[in-house]
Order: structure tokens, then sequence, then C-alpha cells
């Protein structure tokens, strides 16, 4: 399998907060996606050090019940993470359903204990 990207996510119903802290810490949004499953707000903050270090959290604006903090992963092909997963007792925290925004597919899956991971493949041309 794959990965092109590992890094934190926090899934919240209050993103403006979330944001507001990281910025604070000197994170900066990079990229932003709306809309997604029609209610899904999604940022991507970027922070570099001053050794030229680059580190990555994406906060996810959804109406959950209480913040989700989840890991991020980039894959290459989004079936094959998604069954390695399964194969691990992680489910799907979408049932059967997987979101597709036309630029991606993604999914969180939860382990049996509980953690969560979402899985993303972008639509692009594979190298």
């Amino acid at each position: 399998m794959k990965i092109t990207n590992f890094s934190p996510l926090l899934v919240t119903k209050d993103a403006a907060d979330a944001i507001a802290v990281f910025e604070a810490l000197g994170f900066k949004k990079c990229h932003t996606k709306s809309g997604i499953n029609g209610h899904v707000e999604s940022v991507v903050m970027k922070y570099e050090s001053e050794d030229g270090k680059e580190f990555y959290m994406s906060i996810a604006e959804a109406p959950v019940p209480q913040d989700i903090p989840s890991i991020r992963m980039n894959i290459r092909d989004f079936e094959e993470a998604k069954k390695f997963l399964e194969d691990k007792g992680f489910t799907n925290t979408q049932g059967g359903k997987v979101t597709d925004t036309g630029s991606s597919v993604a999914t969180m899956m939860v382990a049996p204990s509980g953690y969560t991971i979402s899985i993303s493949e972008h639509i692009k041309e594979h190298e």
C-alpha cells in the first residue's frame, strides 16, 4: 500500500475555534474544501519550522456530538487501504458508503478499540 500523506485530523463541530488555536501556533491555511457530503468543511493547515521542516494538520467541521481526533492517511489505492483496514477489524463509520467529491474518495475507519483512520485517495493520473 502506498501512503502519500500521514497527519493528524480533528473532526469538530466548531472548526473556527480549532483553526484559531493552530493559527496562534503558527500554522497557516493551505487548502480548503467545502460542501463534502453536503455539510462538511475541511481545512488543511501547514506549519514550517525555522529549520524548514513542514508539519500538517487537518481540521474538518461536521455535525458530530463530540470532537474526534483521527489520523488522516492519503493513499494511492482506496480499495486496497480499505480492505487492509477491514482485515484488521476496522469498520467504515459510514456503513457501506464512501464520500466521493469528484476529486477524491474517502471514509473514516474505526478500529475495534475506537481510534480512527481517515483514508483518502485523490483522483488524478497516477505516476
